[in-house]
């Protein structure tokens, strides 16, 4: 290996992606526990990955613990919402079907 391509991959490899850890915990506390873990289980690899020198992998375990993460929040958004508009429609509709009388 000539000097030119070492210096290029020391200054490419020289600090680890942002492994996203603390998306991945509020991800698990406050929004989706499945997506969560798994963003979890991704974010702790990525320092691992990177001191074995699997650069791509690390980058890749980087890349999707934030997806799982965001994947995790958007669902328990969605579900939410969802969850409000049954609760709009069960009050409508109980009120309407014999609710209280006036």
């Amino acid at each position: 290996m000539n000097e030119q391509t070492t210096q290029f991959n020391e200054f490419e490899n020289g600090t680890p992606p942002d492994n996203n850890l603390v998306w991945a915990i509020l991800c698990t506390v406050l929004c989706c526990l499945p997506l969560g873990i798994v963003s979890i289980i991704k974010s702790t690899s990525v320092n691992t990955l990177w001191a074995q020198g699997q650069y791509d992998a690390a980058r890749q375990a980087a890349a999707d613990a934030k997806k799982f993460a965001m994947w995790g929040a958007i669902a328990s958004a969605i579900g939410i919402v969802l969850y409000i508009i049954f609760i709009v429609v069960l009050g409508v509709g109980g009120a309407a079907f014999g609710g209280s009388e006036y």
